[in-house]
């Protein structure tokens, strides 16, 4: 006589279709109700250059009945006979500037801590990234009064100086951290061929981390873009302000803004270049270094 067992019959659940929708239907409420928070100050700034000043503060209404065009026609007359095409210039020299020494300067020293074999080598990248601990201000005063023994106040060479020793740990950082994934096969090869250093730095290190290159060049823009403290430690005469110090003049002798509209308006017209350069560049922000090393 033979024992029969019965395995038991396991049954799966399927999830009812109802509370399937019903999350999602709040997991969609809930990404919309963050992201109109996210876009709320971007759509008040963008109703308030269309409002009179009177009613930016007064009014509650995003979006004004009746827009105009004043806070912007008001832009061209400039700031205390100042353009305000002097101020983005201003900006744009300085950002620019910034982005060519970071990117100079950082991508060199990434490539001696990641592809050079030196004395002390572990121990000066662990004292580079220690500076990161370190705030602004605490180095604020001696370097000013630094500057000013130099007499290069009121010069942009304060701001950018830094830029082109490599003074920015951060973005060393992320390009050593790309450096070493690097294949070293390559550069192995390249030595076989009679390539130094420096060739090996410009003709494979630096096409094979354009997207690191990419992502410190667009984060070094917006910094030096909306920097304020530097410029107001170090430029003195309105000629010179960046756009964010020409967004101080707006204000009165009381501290309190003149023309709220003006000033909305000059804001908004300070995000396009922010914008434009991120929109252009983001595209490099993905892309990998996977098969960049592979093509001919």
């Amino acid at each position: 006589m033979s024992a029969t067992t019965t395995e038991p019959v396991t049954t799966t659940e399927r999830p009812v279709p109802g509370r399937r929708r019903t999350g999602s239907l709040v997991w969609h409420i809930g990404s919309l109700l963050i992201l109109a928070v996210v876009l709320y100050p971007v759509f008040w700034v963008i109703g308030a250059s269309f409002k009179p000043s009177k009613d930016i503060v007064n009014s509650l209404q995003l979006f004004p009945g009746h827009p105009i065009l004043d806070n912007f026609r008001g832009l061209a007359d400039g700031i205390a006979d100042i353009s305000i095409w002097t101020f983005f210039q201003n900006s744009l020299l300085y950002a620019g500037g910034a982005v060519v020494g970071i990117l100079l300067s950082c991508s060199l020293t990434a490539y001696a801590f990641a592809k050079i074999r030196f004395t002390g080598r572990n121990l000066l990248f662990s004292l580079m990234i220690g500076t990161l601990l370190l705030p602004y201000h605490v180095l604020l005063i001696p370097q000013y009064v630094m500057f000013q023994k130099l007499e290069l106040i009121n010069t942009y060479v304060p701001l950018l100086l830094g830029k082109y020793l490599a003074t920015e740990a951060f973005f060393v950082f992320l390009m050593v951290q790309f450096m070493r994934n690097l294949p070293r096969e390559l550069d192995e090869a390249a030595r076989i061929d009679g390539c130094g250093h420096f060739r090996i730095y410009w003709s494979i290190v630096l096409p094979l981390c354009r997207p690191a290159l990419i992502t410190s060049a667009i984060f070094t823009f917006i910094n030096a873009w909306n920097d304020f403290m530097g410029p107001l430690i170090y430029l003195n005469e309105p000629g010179k302000y960046t756009v964010s110090l020409g967004m101080m003049m707006f204000r009165d002798s009381d501290g309190v803004a003149a023309n709220y509209g003006g000033l909305i308006a000059m804001s908004l017209v300070a995000l396009l270049p922010v914008l434009l350069f991120f929109l252009a560049f983001q595209r490099y922000l993905i892309d990998g270094m996977a098969t960049s090393g592979l093509k001919g």
